[in-house]
């Protein structure tokens, strides 16, 4: 008996579900090459245009020339080095609570809070649309794991009465694949009636939402007797690697002790996290690139809807367009293509059966000549989709 990988391969691409990597030739921005190809891009999750701005570039540089490349071993045995500690307090600061933790990656740093929090004989209440981080996180942890309904607090509030042992109720804060926002208000309010913690990973919100890039808890003026878990990326909005917990002392501290992801895993660059604390003064300080980009997203809207096309409820820089089958969206991302624009066709299992789409992406880089240019083009080419 052997792997059949042929036929699963040759039934992916039967489907219009198979997934290619694009190669990219140069830096993240909005004019970028893709495969030898000049492109103008609407795909990156770079929302605030840092990820190749010239001052992270320097202190990515400075901190290769003071700190070495590799971070050598794990945080607990010799990896934890002095800027790795100065960002974890900063981003304490940023947050308002009174520990972060770094980690390699977000889908670690999920990882590593689910399953060191809850465990056989407690609970783990999810939203359907989480991240697969999330969900896997959840299965792992060998907690009773249940989804409730989308952003709906009635349905967490009777998955609640059922919970046991410790209970977990975890959500996306601005869905990936949707761009809505969790209704966190409601949620934590249901959750806190049964004494329940709350775990958000804001990775889309940080940097886009709140009056200082603080994401979706700052936002809705929510603090730490609300979320109890705060989970943050620093791949998107601020623009190098990583990720990082942020919460209790006596959190970050069960995280250190319990948090296998944490505890057996090489720690990154010290340089990284030189350039990460540059890149979180720039989103801090330079409020301008939040306003360029609400405007740019009120535009695309605006446009959108007059050209006719299906839009989410989104108000954040993740603006998909709903098509629903998986190779009339390949279509109209290739039509975008052949008039130099890439924009990336979402499909299933990435989303649901028949909600295939193209995602959006907005950054604080683009120029308002250059979102128009994206809606002549989808202008152009969307009747020849629609009429299909």
């Amino acid at each position: 008996m052997s792997f059949d990988l042929q036929s699963r391969l040759a039934e992916r691409r039967a489907a219009h579900l198979y997934r290619q990597r694009p190669l990219l030739d140069s830096p993240q921005g909005p004019e970028v090459v893709v495969d030898g190809q000049p492109l103008l891009a609407f795909c990156s999750n770079d929302y605030l245009g840092l990820a190749n701005h010239p001052e992270v570039i320097r202190a990515l540089q400075r901190g290769a020339e003071q700190w070495g490349v590799g971070g050598g071993a794990s945080h607990l045995v010799i990896g934890h080095s002095g800027p790795h500690h100065a960002l974890e307090e900063a981003l304490a600061e940023f947050t308002g609570r009174p520990r972060a933790l770094l980690f390699s990656t977000g889908y670690m740093a999920n990882l590593a809070a689910v399953t060191a929090l809850v465990g056989q004989g407690d609970t783990v209440l999810e939203d359907r649309l989480n991240h697969a981080s999330l969900l896997d996180a959840g299965l792992l942890s060998g907690a009773r794991f249940s989804r409730y309904l989308h952003n709906d607090a009635a349905s967490l509030a009777s998955r609640l009465e059922k919970a046991t042992g410790n209970t977990l109720v975890v959500t996306d804060g601005v869905f990936s694949m949707d761009g809505d926002l969790a209704d966190l208000p409601n949620l934590c309010t249901v959750a806190k009636a049964k004494g329940a913690w709350v775990m958000v990973d804001d990775a889309h919100g940080f940097g886009p939402l709140g009056a200082n890039g603080g994401g979706i808890v700052e936002q809705f003026g929510l603090g730490l007797d609300d979320v109890q878990v705060l989970v943050g990326t620093l791949g998107k909005a601020f623009g190098t690697a990583g990720a990082f917990v942020a919460g209790s002392e006596e959190l970050i501290e069960t995280l250190i002790q319990f948090a296998r992801p944490y505890i057996y895993t090489t720690s990154q660059p010290p340089a990284v996290a030189c350039a990460t604390l540059k890149s979180l003064e720039l989103l801090r300080s330079e409020g301008w690139r939040r306003e360029h980009l609400a405007r740019l997203i009120a535009r695309f809207r605006e446009g959108a809807e007059a050209i006719g096309l299906a839009l989410m409820d989104s108000p954040t820089p993740i603006q998909p367009i709903l098509i629903g089958d998986s190779e009339r969206a390949m279509k109209l991302s290739a039509l975008l293509k052949a008039r130099g624009i890439l924009v990336g066709a979402i499909r299933p299992p990435t989303v649901p059966a028949g909600s295939a789409r193209l995602r959006v992406t907005l950054s604080a880089a683009h120029s308002e000549a250059q979102l128009e240019r994206l809606l002549e083009a989808l202008a152009a080419c969307w009747p020849e989709v629609r009429d299909a």
